[in-house]
């Protein structure tokens, strides 16, 4: 599998990590926090503009694990745990796998996931089967 992107924005003890290619671009980190995050600019996350804890409960809100975050002395990275997977099917959008799973692809690779995944339901995605929120620009709906 290709290597993901990460990107790491540092607040003090708080690290916000993003993961571009997991994010389908649903829009709860604008809406809960628009003056932290600002898609059209570089960069787009504005940490500074929320306290700490604000920014923990709106992360905890991402609807697939894009974005998470790290606490200086904590060995890794805070993920919310959850004992059933369980599939969700979003309203012209992706399946939402969340709960633990792996994922193996065409060539054998296994990859674990932790969080929310979004599967594409359209087949725009250009990161399939992973949803990048290309359904949003095609404008495709359930039928």
């Amino acid at each position: 599998m290709e290597k993901e992107i990460i990107k790491e924005y540092t607040k003090g003890d708080m690290t916000i990590i993003w993961k571009p290619k997991t994010c389908i671009h649903s829009g709860v980190c604008v809406q809960q926090l628009p003056e932290v995050y600002q898609p059209g600019e570089r960069p787009w996350i504005k940490h500074q503009n929320a306290s700490k804890k604000q920014l923990m409960l709106q992360i905890s809100a991402c609807p697939t694990g894009a974005l998470s975050y790290r606490i200086k002395g904590k060995s890794e990275e805070i993920k919310i745990n959850k004992d059933m997977t369980t599939v969700k099917i979003k309203p012209n959008g992706p399946l939402l796998v969340d709960g633990q799973i792996t994922i193996i692809d065409a060539d054998g690779n296994e990859e674990i996931k932790e969080k929310t995944t979004a599967f594409c339901r359209c087949g725009a995605s250009n990161n399939k089967p992973f949803c990048d929120g290309t359904h949003n620009k095609v404008g495709w709906k359930d039928s």
